[in-house]
This record gives structure tokens, sequence and C-alpha cells, in this order.
């Protein structure tokens, strides 16, 4: 149990939230949106449409967790609302890739701008894999440090993860503001255009809306280290609705700033839109300034990750004793062994270069958990009316039904697009399925020979 001394407050974790969400995503997406929509009114409805959504399911994850207010995200709240199978199920995913691979890859992209940088982009052959100079010289060492950081005292955790969150805000902000000021006017309008309800209504824009929802992906982060904030049943609500309303601000701004001051072409396609969206109004050499900075920033969303993730390894050592392992702690109180295991992971996928199948074919099983999560509100008001709610969902159950809605859209999407990645996913569902059925008989066995 985390001494309640240790504990973090609202401002942490509300910096876990905007952590999580703020990311690869902003940095690395636009270019492929402008790519299919050239026009500035719907890309900016995009952002603000993947706003609202993430909005929705935020208020819902805010009633659930006040109502059962412990660590572990999907895990916990799918076990406590439908059955501890579907918990097992979601945290086994969480445990196996839903965290490492997203870890694999901002450490990725933040070696990738600075290799970009400093011109360290040629593969040199380790163990017959082609690894990028990039990745050894930037992108392990900076998991590795984040790793270093999150073995320490939880009070230094919190302080670290607020001082990187909250400079890289001050980064975008500032690289919004330079945008506007500095940057040339491009012939782009954010009001409705002619032609720009036709892109709406096209394919690329529910496409689009797929990866948007991507950057957005962590508005629930604050949800798996409850046990370690104080007065989790009021902070973590707050959290997830500040959160989120923040950075629905926030991308709105930075990606305005963007397409007004870089042209649409010299970004289509291109997954580093931060590092040349600033070149084309601070010129190299301050483009290349901001790209470091921006590199920097990547390691909050980092280290919020390497947060999450173990906290639900840690929740299953906890109901689960043959997992016990993954609940130990050092003398700071931190899952240790947790940690280290998903370092680890996070590393291999680095060498290996796996990591972005594995986001491919992982997206679409953390839709259908949070959808699963989200729809336990409208089951718990029916089986559970008289259970405390420290928060109730606002808008309910408009708000849910939204999230709901919009989750299957893009989960449709996402299992015709991607549908060989989609059953390696179900694999792993399955791997886990058979787990959790030994694990059971395990257990139900020990305790019929104590009884």
């Amino acid at each position: 149990m985390t001494n309640p001394a240790a504990k973090v407050g609202l401002l942490t974790a509300t910096a876990i939230v905007i952590a999580n969400m703020v990311g690869t995503g902003v940095f690395g997406s636009l270019g492929f949106q402008v790519a299919g929509i050239p026009s500035g009114f719907p890309i900016l409805l995009l952002w603000f449409a993947g706003g609202v959504i993430s909005f929705c399911g935020a208020v819902c994850y805010a009633e659930i967790a006040s109502m059962f207010p412990r660590s572990g995200g999907e895990y916990h709240l799918l076990s406590e609302t439908w059955n501890p199978f579907f918990g097992f199920l979601a945290g086994w995913i969480s445990v196996t890739v839903g965290f490492a691979a997203p870890i694999a890859l901002n450490a990725s992209l933040l070696g990738e701008y600075l290799g970009s940088i400093l011109g360290l982009t040629e593969p040199i052959s380790i163990l017959g894999l082609k690894v990028p100079l990039f990745v050894l010289y930037f992108s392990i060492p900076a998991v590795i440090l984040v790793t270093l950081v999150h073995l320490g005292r939880i009070s230094f955790i919190g302080r670290f993860q607020e001082v990187f969150t909250y400079a890289k805000v001050v980064l975008i902000l500032v690289l919004g503001f330079l945008g506007f000021l500095l940057g040339t006017g491009q012939p782009i309008s954010f009001l409705p255009q002619d032609g720009d309800f036709d892109l709406i209504k096209s394919e690329s824009f529910a496409i689009s809306l797929v990866f948007v929802l991507y950057a957005y992906t962590g508005w629930n982060a604050a949800t798996y280290m409850m046990d370690e904030v104080k007065n989790p049943e009021k902070n973590v609500p707050l959290a997830l609705l500040i959160g989120t309303i923040f950075v629905t601000g926030l991308y709105l701004f930075i990606n305005a700033s963007f397409l007004y001051s870089t042209p649409i072409e010299a970004m289509k396609g291109q997954p580093e839109v931060g590092l040349i969206a600033a070149e084309s109004f601070l010129g190299p050499n301050g483009g290349r300034v901001m790209g470091i900075l921006i590199s920097f920033g990547l390691i909050s969303s980092i280290s919020s990750m390497v947060w999450a993730g173990p906290r639900v390894s840690a929740a299953i050592g906890r109901d689960h004793p043959h997992f016990s392992l993954l609940k130990g702690t050092n003398k700071n109180g931190v899952p240790a062994f947790a940690i280290l295991v998903q370092s680890v992971i996070v590393i291999v996928l680095l060498v290996s270069a796996t990591f972005e199948q594995l986001i491919h074919y992982v997206q679409a099983l953390l839709t259908m958990s949070s959808l699963l999560v989200v729809l336990g509100i409208f089951y718990l008001r029916i089986r559970k009316p008289d259970h405390p709610r420290p928060y109730k969902a606002w808008g309910y159950p408009v708000t849910p039904f939204v999230f709901a809605l919009m989750s299957g859209y893009v989960l449709w999407f996402q299992i015709q697009g991607k549908p060989k990645e989609f059953l390696f996913g179900l694999a792993t569902v399955a791997v886990g399925m058979v787990v959790f059925l030994v694990v059971s008989v395990l257990e139900s066995k020990k305790k019929a020979k104590r009884g």
C-alpha cells in the first residue's frame, strides 16, 4: 500500500493525463491527414471531433473510477464492472504490448528527431538486425533514464513528470505562437469553403479520425495509478476532464499554427511535421533547435506510460498469487520488477523494430477495452443504482452513447483496414484466455486444498 504522504495531487495526475495524450500523434499525424484532406476547416473539425469523443469517454471513466478507486485502469474497472475474465484480458493486453509498443514508438520518434538533426540515421547490424544509430544513441538511453527515475521516490517521479509535461506544454504554445507571428500565411481558410463538406464525408476523413483518436489516446491515464493519487475519488475524475479539455484546445491551436505557417505540400506524408513546420518559419538552425526541444518533450510521454503500465502488472500480481512477483515493490514503494520487465520489452521492440506492427494490431483491442468500460456505465446504473458515485457522468446517457457509437465506427475501420493485424491481436487475446483459465484452475485447486 502506498504511503499516503508519498501520494501525488491533482496537478501531477493532470500532468499524467496530458503527457499520455500529447506525444507522437500531434507531432506526427498531420502530414498524413493533409495528404487526403488538404483544407483547414475539415482538419480542425477532425481534431475538435476527437476532443469531443475523448471527453465523452472521460466523463464515463470518471464516474466508474470514482466508484472503484484502485489502480489498474481497464484491468480493474472491467473486473469490477463486468467480470474478472474481461478485466484480465484487458490487463494481459496492457502488460504484453499495450504500453510497451507506444513507449517504443515515442522513444523511436525522439531518436528520429535527434538523429535527423545530427545525421545519425544510418543503421548498423546487431545480431543480424539493422538498428538505426539514433535508436542506440538516443532512444534506448532515454528509456533507461526514465526507467531509473521511476524506480525512485513517488514524490520525485511526480516532480519529474510535472516538469517535463508542463515544459512540453509551454514548448507547444511557444511553437504555435511563433508559427502565427513569424510564419508566412498560407492560402488556407479555417472557415468552411466550397468542397469542404465533400471532404468531411470522404473515406479520408473517416480514416484520419482513427489517427486523431490515436493522438487523443491516454485521456484515461490517471485511472492506472489511482492508489498513488491523493483523494482519488475526486482528483482522478478532475484530472481526466481537465486534461482532456486542455489537450483538445492545445491540439486545435498547434495544428492551426502548422497549417497557417507551413505549405501543405511540405507536410504531405511526412512524419516529422513539428520539425518541418519549425524550419518553415524559423529557418534551418531554428528548426533544429526546436526539433531538439520537441524530442525532449517526448520524454514526458515516455515517463507517463512507464508510470502507468507497471501499475496494471502490479494490480494483476495483487489479485492473482501466481503473478505475485509483478507486485513486488522496492524501498520506495514502486513496483520495481514490473517496471524493469516493461522496459526490457520496450528495448527489445526498439532493437527489432516491431513496435509499429504491434501498434497497428493492438489499437483495435484497446478500442474494444475502452468501449467495454464505457458501456459498463449503463450496466452499473441499472444493476447498482445505489452504489456511491462521488462523480456522476455529465450528459448521461448522451455522452456514453456518443462515445460508444464513435468507438464502434472507428473499430470497424480499424478491423477493415488492418484485418491481418486484428487477427494477430485476437491471437494475443486467445493466449490471454488460456493463461487466465490455467491460473483460475490452479487458484481454485489451491483454495480447495486450504478448505
